[in-house]
């Protein structure tokens, strides 16, 4: 991948509790298309850096720019409509309206169009929230209500909100959390390829390493608030610093255990 025109720019993110460095120092780019993957033990400032990025908290010093314009230290629903989409670790969706009307809602806030949003719904943006859960795979279960999905199927409409705004930059927080290997596999390869043919990129948190080393083009490694090693899959197997932070933890990651090698 070209490192000519990066979609995100972070330099010297930094944010502290106290005398605590929840996150020091870090910088890196991603591009267009690009799966990376942020990973880390507990407490390494994973989901601190993923706060500011999306304007949750305010870093105490650094630059984060988007496509060239600096979006340090603004507001969620700014980032939002500038084109940053994010996942959670828990899904959230609305549980008594349908699975479409779960997407238009998303759809008709980025067009902010909400403010007759109740009498509107079955007409706005219905053929695109159509087309969103038919990218996801969820077209079939359109008018089923939200609560009668199984969990992978909301993780599922999950993204397709996400997706919803358009968005350059989507921000995945443990997209895989709670859901069975195999889903975990179909979801991430889902991502991977509607972020190449959009050239969305993607910025993910992961514990499970096989997902990590199955789909991230590249990762970045905190350790207590500090990045200790940035490269491709194969370069960050085989950092030394690494491998001891993570020493019996499952970075050594064996292609054993990859889902779907015996396939």
């Amino acid at each position: 991948m070209s490192e000519a025109s990066p979609l995100l720019s972070v330099e010297g993110l930094t944010k502290s509790y106290g005398g605590v460095h929840a996150v020091r120092g870090v910088s890196f780019s991603l591009q267009p298309g690009e799966m990376l993957a942020l990973i880390g033990p507990n407490g390494a400032g994973k989901t601190t850096c993923f706060d500011m990025l999306n304007g949750q908290i305010t870093p105490d010093f650094g630059r984060i720019e988007l496509l060239g314009q600096e979006t340090t230290g603004k507001r969620p629903r700014t980032l939002w409509r500038l084109g940053v989409g994010r996942t959670f670790q828990i899904t959230a969706t609305f549980a008594t309206m349908t699975v479409r009307e779960n997407v238009q809602v998303a759809r008709v806030s980025h067009d902010r169009r909400l403010f007759n949003l109740v009498a509107s719904m079955p007409s706005l943006a219905r053929e695109e929230a159509g087309r969103l859960l038919e990218l996801v795979g969820m077209a079939a279960h359109a008018e089923r209500p939200c609560g009668e999905l199984a969990y992978g199927d909301l993780k599922r409409l999950e993204l397709a909100v996400a997706l919803a705004n358009q968005p350059k930059l989507l921000l995945m927080d443990e997209p895989t959390a709670g859901m069975a290997p195999r889903e975990r596999v179909d979801l991430m390869r889902l991502t991977a390829q509607i972020a190449r043919e959009q050239a969305i990129g993607v910025l993910f948190t992961e514990h499970d390493m096989d997902v990590v080393f199955e789909h991230a083009n590249r990762l970045l490694v905190l350790n207590r608030g500090t990045l200790i090693a940035e490269g491709t899959p194969e370069q960050v197997r085989a950092d030394p610093q690494v491998r001891a932070v993570y020493l019996g933890d499952g970075l050594v990651y064996d292609r054993r255990h990859r889902e779907g090698a015996s396939a």
